[in-house]
Parts: structure tokens; C-alpha cells; sequence
């Protein structure tokens, strides 16, 4: 063998081991698919690639084309590399002692001027367990402000506000995917599965296969629609009308599980008065459903042995989206079709961690373990767990969008927004601009310079889903470990440990002494005890081994609860509660001066805000801008041409878009995705009405008008 033979085997060895594979899990939806990482090291760069899991017990080895390509943005030449303050009107380069000085100096001069409460802490539904309970901590401790909420208002908060109620806890699946293809009738509400969580289709895929009837609710035939018996393309703004159309039926045809009803809910005779009054005509003409469709559909569900119903942000993105979700727990409720196998409800979360996210602390009203800030009992308990005196604990604060109104009016004086791009994803994005422009400091923790970045008066470079270590929370309740597998870029550090520094500087320190984020899992723990998200029997060695287990776990003998509600349910009698919604309509309606109603979505390739996808040219490349979705007969009536442009104006605001035909969709409805800022951006369109018990603003239906443009 020649030399030149022998040295170039020899440079192959060492470049093949130089090559690794490691397990992990996609940073984007909430069913959280976990995927090889494959690193191959040479002397000048690392190149990175992706394969699919076989093992996945929820995915059975499927990745969609945002997994397949999520290692591209946290990789990428684009990424925040050095802390960054604002110096003469630009963003520049400093050390991180200069920028944690200036954070210093930025947050005790608004605490001085105008009090603890003129500084509001914004996060995001991405972050780990550890980091979204460290920051309910940190706003409450180090910067002892009430203000704290994040962009996961927008993404559950009515479901969960309709289990709490309904239910007395909410866990978003209340059975494992698993169990789907058990079921005999599904209800697919407001979810577009085949787009916004692809992977999980088999399920449906064999449930059908197995002769299940699966009922789609949308005013749009998208592609969930491919696996339908029926298509209720319902008006939007009017889900909760259609099921009392169908608990109408339930009621009146004997589908009602008396046994169940009797033995473990309350209000079933007040919400058979209510279903008795209401008259199908009146719903066809509502909802713009033909009434024998609502007929079919509920004998359908009610006829069927098992079944589940599931929802997503199309029924829940209303100012009614607590009382929406609601009717169709009546509708689980009263056919008894819960808390054994193959029926249930589910909500389909939409973020990586929306479940974990809504658990442990970052949302207004909310302490660790599923608490609430105003239960003395809970306040006790957390403010000994966190060694504080109980009354240094701050009240109650507001929920998302009203925090952009609090800073508009200039109550809120200093804003630090993690892993959320707020100009993006609020509603009236115009007045969330408007507002933040007016922030005496903006500081922002992120991947990118988005939007929101973009205002910063300090930025951060904080950790992808490659270098941080933690806890997600998926859909069906399982929480997951996530291991780091690469290390920072530039001087980027761990989000948590950007929050314990800031803390330091503030004298504030000692609260925050962890050395890694299984430390904070493990406050985590003893913070959740006792609480309905109860995480205290889990151990990251016991989820690894596990594969995963389901909350709630309170002791470490534990097995952990794939099944909800299998004897009881959460409130303190154990009966769920059975509720009558009244007949509401959207807090805009068409008219002549607007005669569309528009409705907000996601496509495929792209994921909320587009921090992530739209700095993945794999997936932009794919769909560059946001189309106008409309019927061609509706289009043609107004002269628009498909490919052309239209300009689409409502209350708040106008955009221009191109126009894209479509006949899957309602002719008196539009549809936009709204992952884009700036001109391209729905949201400077859509309606900030709130809904009266979870805060939810009204993303899915407004009132536009449409011309050519």
C-alpha cells in the first residue's frame, strides 16, 4: 500500500470520528419530535443534518419539513453572537459587564422614578420549564413587578380557561395519542393537523383505517380535510352555536350517557332547559351549516361507542373563546365519552412548550405548579419555597395585549422581552408598535434581530434548542428532556443564566444560585408539589428512562397520568361541570363598508412569528409572503386576479397582499398566515377584543374590505 494511500485512510478515520449523532427533539410544534442530529466536524466548519427518530413513541419516526430543517436557524451566520446596546441611535457590540451595567442602570432608574411595577417581563411559550419558571421568579423577585405574561396568551389560554372551569385542571390531551385510533368518532375543531402538526395525522390516518368517523369544523377545507367523512365549514365566529345545535340532537335523539352525567358532573338539567330552546333553522342560518349536516354530525359523535373531540386556536382565538371551547366539553361531557380508553379531549397546542409554558409561573395570574397569585394558600406555600416574606409576593398583573395598552398609556416605563417577538404576534400590531417605541428601555433576549429586536435599546444573544438544557412539556402532558449538544455561538449565553446575571447586578443573586438547569428542575419540583401541574415525583433520569412521563407525578414511585379523569375530575367534589353558552356573535360582523370576515392562521412551512423559518431559506424559499386566500367567485365579483394584488383594510389598519384563489373556502370569508412583520404583517388588521375570562384577543374573525391593489 503506497504512503499516499496509507496517510489519506488515515485522514478519513480521523474525520469519521470527528462524526457524531445525537438524539433531540424539534424546537417548533407542541408534539415535540424527537430526530437524530448528525454532526460532521472538519477543520474549518461543523455541517449538521437531520433524520427521523424511529423510536419516537409518538411520531413512530415522521418528521415534517420545519423538523427536517431545524438545525438551519440555530446555526445560522444570522445569529446574535455578542450583547448589544444602543449608543448614539444604532446597536453596538459591547462586553457583557458593559451590558449588564446598563441593565442595571436602565431598570433601577425606572424603579426609582416611577416604581416596581413600571417594569413589565414578556416570554414566550418556547422556553423550557426551567427558564419560563425562572422567569415568573425573576419578575417576582429580582424585579418585584406584577407585570408578566407571554406570547402563550395567544396560543391556549382559552382551552385552558374552559378545562379549569369545566374540568378543574387543565391538561391539554387528556389521553396519549396512542389512544386515538381507538376512537369510533372523532371531532377535528378549529385544527388543521395535516399543516400545523403533520407528524400525528397516522394517528387519525389508522383511526379511519379502523373505521372511525372523523367530523372536520372549519371554514376552510384545508388539508386535515383529506381524512373527513364530514365537513362542517362553519361561519367563523360561530363554533359554539353549531354545537348547541348538535347538543340540541344529543338531547333530543337519547344520546345523553345518563349514568355518567348522573354520577360525576353537575348543571346537566339546567343544560338540557337551555339545549331545548334552541332551534336548528336558527342555526343553520347562524353558522351557514345546512341543519341536516349538524343532524348527521351529532348522531355521528353520539352514536359512536368511543370518542374525541379536539380544538385548536380556530375555535379558541375569540373574544367567546372560553365559552366555545366549553360547549364542546358539553358535548364530551353529556355522551360521557371521557376518561377511559379512546375518548377524551384534546386541545392541540400550538407552541413546543405552550403546555409547560402555562404551568409554572409566566403567565399574569399564575404561580408554579398551576397556582394562582391571588390564592392565599398558594402564595404561602411559593413564597416559602422561594424564601421570601409571603406579602413581598407581587398581585396579580394583566395578560399580554394589555400590557402593550399599559405601555401605551404610559404605565409600564421598561419592557425585557424573552424568546417573543410582540410587534409580530399581538393584535393592532400598530399600537404594540406605537407603544414600544414609547419605552424609556426596551431589552430584548433572542436568537435574531426580529422586529421587536430591531427597537431594542440593549439585545442579547440568548441559546437555541441545540445549546440549552431542560424540560418541554408536549401536548399530551409528557414532559421530555432536552440535552445540550453544541455550544454557544460568539459570547451568546443560556437564557437562564442571562437571567440569573441580570439578577446578580440587582443584588438579587442569592435567589438565583443554580448550576445548571436540572438545579432549577429540581426547585421546579418542590414548587409544583401539592399543585395541579404536580411535577415533584419526576426525576431527569426518570423521564430519560421513561421516554417521558405525564403529569400529574407526585411522588418519585409515581408512574406518572397518561389518562385523565379516569375516577374523578378536578374540582374538589371530583364532578365536572356542565355550563349553557348563550348565542354570541363576533365583535365584528360584516357590513357593507366591510363585507369579508378575515381569519389568521398558519401554513406548513412556516412557524409563528417567523423568527425561526424565515431565517431558514429551505422553508422561505417555499412560501416567501403571506397570500390573500379568497374564493374565486368572491374574487371575481370584486375584480381581483389570482396572482395579483389586493389592498385589505379594516378598523385598524390596511395591507397590500397578493391574492391567491381558492374554491376550500367560505365566499364570504378570507384567510391570511401571519408570520410576518412589518407591511406584510395581518395583525396590523385584526381585532385586540378580549375574551371576558381568559384574555384571548379575537385573531380569527374581523370585519375587511377588499379591492383591487
Amino acid at each position: 500500500m503506497s504512503e499516499f494511500l496509507k496517510h489519506f485512510q488515515k485522514q478519513q478515520a480521523a474525520l469519521a470520528s470527528r462524526e457524531k449523532t445525537i438524539k433531540t427533539e424539534c424546537p417548533y410544534c407542541s408534539v415535540q419530535c424527537t430526530m437524530n442530529l448528525h454532526e460532521e466536524k472538519s477543520i474549518m466548519v461543523s455541517r449538521y443534518s437531520v433524520t427521523p427518530n424511529k423510536e419516537d413513541p409518538v411520531t413512530d419516526g415522521r418528521l415534517c419539513v420545519k423538523g427536517l430543517n431545524a438545525h438551519v436557524h440555530a446555526t445560522h451566520d444570522r445569529r446574535l453572537r455578542y450583547p448589544m446596546i444602543r449608543i448614539g441611535g444604532t446597536l453596538s457590540p459591547v462586553s457583557w459587564d458593559q451590558a449588564l451595567e446598563r441593565i442595571k442602570a436602565e431598570i433601577e432608574g425606572v424603579r426609582q422614578q416611577y416604581g416596581n411595577d413600571a417594569i413589565g417581563v414578556y416570554g414566550g411559550g418556547s422556553l423550557s420549564n426551567e427558564e419560563g419558571y425562572l422567569l415568573g421568579k425573576f419578575a417576582r423577585i429580582a424585579l418585584k413587578t406584577k407585570y408578566i405574561d407571554y406570547n402563550g396568551r395567544f396560543c391556549m389560554s382559552a382551552a385552558a380557561g374552559a378545562a379549569n372551569l369545566t374540568f378543574g385542571v387543565d391538561r391539554g390531551l387528556t389521553n396519549p395519542l396512542s389512544e386515538v385510533p381507538l376512537a369510533k368518532c372523532i371531532i377535528l375543531a378549529g385544527t388543521n393537523i395535516a399543516e400545523c402538526q403533520p407528524t400525528i395525522m397516522q394517528h387519525f390516518r389508522k383511526a379511519r383505517q379502523e373505521g372511525c368517523k372523523i367530523i372536520v369544523i372549519d371554514p376552510r377545507e384545508t388539508a386535515t380535510c383529506s381524512i373527513a367523512d364530514l365537513h362542517l365549514k362553519v361561519k367563523p365566529g360561530y363554533d359554539a352555536t353549531l354545537v348547541s345545535g348538535m347538543l340540541k340532537v344529543i338531547v333530543e335523539e337519547g344520546y345523553v350517557d345518563q349514568s355518567f352525567v348522573e354520577q360525576r358532573t353537575n348543571g346537566f338539567a339546567e343544560l338540557v332547559d337551555h339545549v331545548k330552546q334552541v332551534s336548528l333553522a336558527e342555526v343553520a342560518a347562524l353558522t351557514g351549516v345546512h341543519p341536516q349536516l349538524i343532524v348527521d354530525a351529532a348522531r355521528m359523535y353520539g352514536q359512536a361507542e368511543t370518542g374525541m373531540v379536539f380544538t385548536a386556536r380556530g375555535v379558541e382565538q375569540h373574544a367567546s373563546g372560553v365559552a366555545n371551547v366549553r360547549n364542546f366539553l358539553n358535548l364530551v361531557l353529556l355522551t360521557g365519552k371521557i376518561g377511559k380508553p379512546g375518548c377524551g379531549y384534546g386541545a392541540i397546542t400550538g407552541q413546543a412548550n405552550g403546555q409547560g409554558g402555562r404551568e409554572h409561573g409566566q403567565k399574569a395570574d399564575q404561580l408554579p405548579g398551576y397556582r394562582l397569585i391571588e390564592n392565599p394558600e398558594h402564595r404561602t406555600y411559593i413564597a416559602k419555597v422561594w424564601g421570601i416574606p409571603e406579602e413581598e409576593l407581587p398581585r396579580q398583573g394583566v395578560s399580554a395585549y394589555e400590557m402593550m395598552e399599559a405601555i401605551d398609556r404610559g404605565e409600564i416605563k421598561g419592557l425585557i422581552v424573552l424568546a417573543s417577538n410582540p410587534i409580530v404576534s399581538n393584535p393592532n400590531s400598530h399600537l404594540v408598535e406605537r407603544a414600544l417605541k414609547k419605552l424609556k428601555f426596551l431589552l430584548v433576549i433572542d436568537l435574531f434581530e426580529s422586529e421587536t429586536a430591531r427597537l431594542a435599546h440593549m439585545l442579547l444573544p440568548g441559546s437555541s434548542y441545540l445549546e440549552d438544557e431542560g424540560t418541554i412539556t408536549q401536548l399530551e402532558g409528557r414532559v421530555m428532556v432536552r440535552r445540550a449538544i453544541k455550544p454557544l455561538p460568539g459570547k451568546a449565553r443560556l437564557d437562564w443564566r442571562i437571567l440569573c446575571d441580570i439578577a446578580e447586578v440587582l443584588g438579587k443573586g442569592h435567589y438565583f444560585r443554580y448550576d445548571s438547569a436540572e438545579d432549577i428542575f429540581n426547585e421546579l419540583r418542590l414548587a409544583s408539589k401539592g399543585g395541579k401541574a404536580d411535577y415533584y415525583g419526576m426525576t431527569y433520569d426518570r423521564i430519560e428512562k421513561e421516554l417521558g412521563m405525564f403529569w400529574p407525578c407526585p411522588e418519585e414511585t409515581h408512574l406518572g397520568t397518561p389518562r385523565m379523569f379516569e375516577q374523578r375530575f378536578g374540582h374538589e367534589d371530583g364532578r365536572a361541570r356542565l355550563e349553557p353558552i348563550e348565542h354570541q356573535n363576533p365583535k365584528e360582523v360584516s357590513s357593507k363598508k366591510y363585507p369579508f370576515l378575515l381569519t389568521t392562521g398558519r401554513v406548513l412551512q412556516h412557524y409563528l412569528s417567523g423568527v425561526q423559518t424565515r431565517n431558514t431559506s429551505e422553508l422561505n424559499s417555499k412560501y416567501p409572503e403571506p397570500l390573500l386566500e379568497i374564493h374565486p367567485q368572491a374574487a371575481g365579483e370584486i375584480g381581483l386576479i389570482h396572482g395579483g394584488h389586493a389592498k385589505v383594510t379594516s378598523k385598524r389598519g390596511v395591507i397590500r397582499l397578493k391574492v391567491k384563489y381558492s374554491a376550500k373556502i367560505r365566499q364570504d370569508t378570507v384567510f391570511v398566515a401571519f408570520h410576518w412583520g412589518d407591511d406584510l404583517s395581518i395583525n396590523r388588521l385584526t381585532n385586540p377584543a378580549l375574551d371576558p375570562t381568559c384574555r384571548m384577543p379575537e385573531f380569527k374573525v374581523c370585519a375587511v374590505n377588499i379591492m383591487p391593489g
